[in-house]
């Protein structure tokens, strides 16, 4: 009579299974979508700022350019037969960016196209989010500065508070652009930049694109971006602190030829590009040596087309050039594996 067998299991079923998959295998919390509620929100007291020194214009730019990108995003992903993809409000955000990067008097079918070319070709043609190499609001904007400079360098009148001079100055261009073309005229520094006029600068009483203005309200969502982590401090300290040094060696040579750092941190879109622009997460550097190298990159770019470039503003230029060096500062600051390295030869 045969003895019963015995029936046993592989043993590859009597182990516990283990699933395998790629990193990170620790998550923040953070989403997308979240991230980008707190960029809008910090994006807030500028836009405030702009609707109490450009009224109507600011809005009307603003929701021009909202509207157009969250339809531009929707639109392209359908024909690429992919999701909506607006939940993320990156689309908010890009047409926040560019919006702040416009003058109050800039046409509104400019501002779509502006819109559209940031959307279509500068993220969705790369693969849409995270994919796209350049930033797309800079895009945006440095595509309509080239195709259309008159409108895009149109300002209204306004008011230098300079009682040092003797005199109010009143001008129709932004402070970067009205000393660009004094001194190419051979003339002297074209207004005193005492203590009132710095506070008026501050506060953001001058010429500009509809964000770059208030410098007060910048730093408070900066500041914020800052407190919620959303951001690296080594790209707006080394790119501003870039600047100030740059700033500070031409002013010293040169002061009759020259304004102080303070003037440059002022004026112009460097502060609303050391913290909102050039911190973009998907076309900056992943490493803390990298974003410092790209902040300092950043500001000598800056310094050196505003002193000797064709544009007053350098800004824009120099995040996009310094997003072309993204890989490469990448691989160059890539830090070591632990336990990899080359292997000592044997005597």
């Amino acid at each position: 009579m045969n003895e019963p067998v015995e029936k046993t299991l592989p043993i590859a079923a009597k182990e516990p299974t283990w699933l395998a998959s790629s990193s990170p295998h620790a998550h923040s919390g953070d989403s997308v979508r979240k991230i980008m509620l707190t960029v809008i929100i910090a994006l807030m007291p500028a836009l405030a700022a702009a609707g109490i020194f450009f009224g109507w214009d600011a809005l009307r730019l603003t929701g021009v350019c909202i509207v157009s990108c969250v339809a531009a995003e929707a639109a392209t992903r359908k024909l690429m037969r992919r999701d909506k993809g607006i939940g993320d409000l990156s689309a908010v955000v890009t047409g926040l960016l560019l919006a702040f990067n416009l003058p109050p008097a800039l046409p509104s079918w400019m501002a779509v196209v502006g819109s559209i070319v940031a959307i279509v070709i500068a993220k969705q043609f790369y693969g849409g989010l995270g994919y796209n190499p350049f930033n797309p609001a800079l895009i945006g904007r440095v595509l309509l500065l080239i195709s259309f400079p008159v409108a895009m360098t149109t300002w209204g009148p306004w008011q230098i508070l300079s009682p040092a001079a003797g005199v109010d100055a009143i001008t129709t261009a932004t402070p970067l652009g009205l000393v660009k073309t004094t001194l190419g005229t051979g003339q002297p520094l074209p207004f005193v930049f005492d203590g009132d006029t710095i506070l008026q600068f501050f506060m953001g009483a001058k010429n500009g694109c509809i964000g770059e203005v208030s410098v007060l309200a910048l730093l408070i969502g900066g500041m914020y971006l800052l407190w919620r982590r959303c951001i690296s401090w080594q790209v707006p300290v080394f790119y501003i602190g870039t600047v100030a040094v740059f700033a500070t060696i031409l002013w010293l040579a040169d002061p009759t030829h020259n304004y102080n750092p303070l003037f440059h941190i002022l004026t112009g879109g460097l502060v609303l590009g050391a913290f909102f622009m050039a911190t973009d997460m998907v076309t900056t550097p992943v490493t803390k040596t990298g974003l410092m190298f790209f902040g300092i990159g950043c500001g000598v770019l800056t310094m050196v087309i505003r002193k000797w470039g064709g544009y007053p503003e350098g800004v824009s230029f120099a995040i996009l050039i310094m997003n072309a060096f993204t890989p490469l500062l990448n691989r160059m600051t890539r830090p070591r594996v632990f336990g990899h390295g080359q292997k000592k030869k044997q005597a």
